[in-house]
C-alpha cells in the first residue's frame, strides 16, 4: 500500500508537509511528478513547486539524485519501507493544482503526490493530518476503514487517486438524491446571502436529467457509473472555470454569480454558472468513462495528444447549457441568446479559417492554452466551434428523416457500444452513417478536418430559428477589440483582414485622438466623423513614448464574420415547431 500523510501544520505558510512511504521499494527506486493534469492540456511543471526531498530506511538516510525536472531517483536501498519528506507550495488558487491558507485547502494529488515507478497499479492511501479543529474535509474518495481511519481515504491506483481532489476548511455543504444516487455540494467563500437550497435543487434537476439521458432509454434504467458524487464549488471575487473528475468535479466562480435568499429571478451569472455544473457533470460519461483511444493510460510525464478534443469538450459544450433547457431552468428564447453568444464567438475569428477543430484538437498544449494578442487570427476553439458542429450534427440527422435520428442517439450508441469505451473518429463516423447516411459522414469529416464556415442558417431555419444580422459595434467595424480603463483606450487585439490592421495599428497601441478629438471611449472616434468624409479617420496613436499618426479608412460593407442575432420564428408552421421542441427538449 503506498501511503501519503498530508499535513497542513502551518497553513500560513501556504506549505503542505507530505510524507511518501513506499511498503516494498526496489533497490533503485524511481519518483516522479505529473507535469499535467488530465482535462486541462497544457504542461504546468507542479515540480516547481517542491522543496528539497529527504529519504531515509529506518534510521539510514539516503541520498535522493534528481534525475530531470520532476523525475528522482533514491539508490542503494535495502529490505524496509522507504519513507520520503518534502513541503509543496500551494497557493494557486485554480481548480488544476493546490492552494493553502489559514481559511481553506485545496489540492489535487497530481500536484503533491509523487509516483513511484512500478507501483502505479497498486493500491493508494491519502491520510490527512494536522488539520486545524474547524476545518472539514470533502472529497469523493473513499474513505479506509478501521479504528485509526480518520480523515484516511483509499485509491485503487495513482490514476485514480490523481482524480479525486479535496476540498478542505470551514465551508458550507448540502446534499441531495438525483435517481437514487447521493450527491454532495460543497461550497467554499460564499457570502451570507448565498441561497444554498436553490442550488441544491437545480443542480439536481441538471444531474436527474443526464442520468435520464444516458441510463433511462427503453424499459430498462441502468445505473450511473459512479455511487456517488461531489461538487467543489470556490467562490472567489472574481472567477470561473471547472475540471471533470470521474466522481466530482472541482469548480470556481464569482460570488455574485451564486443565487441570493429572496431572489426569484435567474441572473445572466447563474445561467453561467448552471451551464458550468451541467458542462462538467456531463463530462462524468463524455470523456472520463467513454475517452479518447489516445487517452487509454496517461503518460503523466509528458504532452499526450489527440484530434478529439472536439467531440469530448465540444460536443459537451454543445449539451452543457441545452440541458438547462431540458431540465426547465431556462426557456428557449434564454438559450438562443447563448447560442447567439456562441456563434459570433467563432464568427468574430479569422483564426476559424485557418485552423481546424482536429488541429485545434492537437496543439491545445501550444496554442489555446498558451493564447496571446495574435491568437485570434490563428486559432479556433474546438470547445466553442466543437459545440456549433456538435448543432450542425444534430440539426442534419434530426432533419435526414430517419426515426429516431438525433445527436442524443449519436451519444448512446456511442456509450453503450464502444470496446472498452476507446473512442477514434472513424468509430463516430461509422455511427454517424449508421444514424443517418455515408454523406452525412463525409460531411462531418470534412468539417472536423476543414476550416470553412459551417452551415449553421439553413439548418436552423429548418428548426424554426431566425438568423439574422445584428448592430455592429464599433470595434466590429474597425477590426479589434481595447481595452476600456480609467480614461485610456489601448488596442488589445487587431484582427487580420479588417480595416485596423490595412491602418498599421498593433497590440498595445494607445488610441489617443480621432480627427482631433480626445478619445476616452472607442464609440467616441464614430462622433468625430466628418460628413463630408465620413469613411476617413485619422488616429493618433501612442506607441513606445511616440506618437504617431495613422490614417484609417472604415469599410462600406460589412466586414467578414459580423454578428448575427437568433430568434425564434414567428408563427413557425406546427411541423417545425415539433421538430425544434423534440431537439431543444429531447426526443
Amino acid at each position: 500500500m503506498i501511503h501519503y500523510r498530508v499535513s497542513t501544520a502551518a497553513p500560513h505558510t501556504h506549505l503542505y508537509d507530505v510524507q511518501l512511504t513506499v511498503p516494498a521499494p526496489g533497490a533503485s527506486q524511481r519518483l516522479s511528478l505529473p507535469v499535467w493534469i488530465p482535462g486541462s492540456y497544457m504542461v504546468r511543471e507542479f515540480s516547481r513547486h517542491l522543496g528539497p526531498i529527504t529519504a531515509r530506511q529506518g534510521r539510514r538516510e539516503l541520498p535522493v539524485r534528481q534525475l530531470s525536472k520532476n523525475e528522482w531517483q533514491v539508490d542503494g536501498l535495502g529490505k524496509g519501507p522507504l519513507v520520503l519528506s518534502y513541503q509543496a507550495y500551494a497557493f494557486d488558487t485554480s481548480v488544476r493544482c493546490a492552494f493553502l491558507d489559514a481559511q481553506r485547502g485545496f489540492f489535487n494529488a497530481g500536484s503533491l503526490c509523487l509516483q513511484v515507478e512500478g507501483a502505479q497499479d497498486q493500491p493508494h492511501q491519502i491520510q490527512l493530518a494536522d488539520l486545524p479543529r474547524a476545518w472539514q474535509v470533502a472529497t469523493a474518495m473513499p474513505a479506509a476503514g478501521g479504528a485509526r481511519a480518520r480523515h484516511l481515504y483509499q485509491a485503487a491506483d495513482y490514476d485514480e487517486l490523481l482524480d479525486h481532489p479535496f476540498e478542505l476548511g470551514t465551508f458550507w455543504r448540502g446534499e441531495f438524491q438525483a435517481r437514487g444516487v447521493p450527491h454532495e455540494f460543497v461550497v467554499a467563500g460564499a457570502l451570507p446571502i448565498f441561497d444554498g437550497e436553490r442550488l441544491l435543487r437545480d443542480a439536481q434537476r441538471i444531474c436527474e436529467a443526464q442520468i435520464d439521458f444516458w441510463h433511462a432509454q427503453g424499459r430498462k434504467r441502468e445505473a450511473p457509473p459512479f455511487g456517488r458524487y461531489v461538487f467543489l464549488l470556490n467562490a472567489t471575487e472574481d472567477g470561473y472555470g471547472g475540471l471533470e473528475h470521474r466522481a466530482s468535479t472541482a469548480l470556481i466562480a464569482a460570488r455574485r454569480d451564486l443565487p441570493r435568499l429572496g431572489q426569484a429571478e435567474t441572473s445572466d451569472g447563474y445561467v453561467r454558472l448552471l451551464g458550468l455544473i451541467s458542462h462538467e457533470y456531463f463530462h462524468t460519461w463524455n470523456v472520463k468513462r467513454l475517452r479518447p483511444r489516445d487517452f487509454a493510460r496517461f503518460d503523466y510525464a509528458q504532452e499526450n495528444y489527440t484530434e478529439l478534443l472536439w467531440f469530448f469538450e465540444g460536443f459537451t459544450s454543445y449539451y452543457d447549457d441545452l440541458f438547462l433547457v431540458r431540465a426547465g431552468l431556462i426557456e428557449e428564447a434564454r438559450y438562443l441568446k447563448l447560442l447567439t453568444g456562441n456563434v459570433n464567438t467563432v464568427l468574430s475569428g479569422p483564426g476559424r479559417l485557418r485552423q481546424s477543430v482536429a488541429q485545434s484538437s492537437f496543439e491545445a498544449w501550444t496554442k489555446y492554452y498558451r493564447q496571446d494578442e495574435n491568437s485570434p487570427n490563428s486559432i479556433v476553439s474546438y470547445y466553442v466551434k466543437g459545440s456549433l458542429l456538435a448543432l450542425c450534427l444534430d440539426l442534419s440527422l434530426r432533419a435526414g428523416g430517419s426515426k429516431g435520428a438525433s445527436l442524443d442517439a449519436l451519444m448512446r450508441k456511442l456509450w453503450r457500444e464502444t470496446p472498452e469505451r476507446l473512442l477514434d473518429e472513424a468509430q463516430v463516423l461509422a455511427a454517424v452513417e449508421f444514424l443517418g447516411t455515408a454523406e452525412l459522414a463525409a460531411q462531418l469529416k470534412d468539417w472536423i478536418h476543414g476550416c470553412k464556415d459551417l452551415p449553421l442558417a439553413p439548418l436552423l431555419e429548418k428548426f424554426g430559428v431566425q438568423w439574422s444580422a445584428d448592430k455592429l459595434g464599433t470595434a466590429q467595424r474597425l477590426g479589434l477589440r481595447v481595452n476600456e480603463a480609467q480614461g485610456v483606450l489601448s488596442v488589445r487585439q487587431v484582427f487580420s483582414g479588417g480595416a485596423a490592421e490595412a491602418a498599421g495599428l498593433q497590440a498595445g497601441d494607445e488610441l489617443i485622438a480621432c480627427n482631433g478629438w480626445r478619445l476616452r471611449k472607442l464609440d467616441d472616434a464614430l462622433l468625430s466623423l466628418d460628413p463630408k468624409a465620413p469613411q476617413r479617420l485619422e488616429l493618433w496613436v501612442g506607441r513606445e513614448q511616440r506618437v504617431l499618426t495613422l490614417p484609417l479608412r472604415l469599410p462600406l460593407d460589412r466586414p467578414a464574420g459580423a454578428p448575427v442575432l437568433l430568434s425564434l420564428t414567428d408563427k413557425a408552421p406546427a411541423r417545425l415547431q415539433s421538430l425544434r421542441r423534440a431537439w431543444l427538449h429531447g426526443g
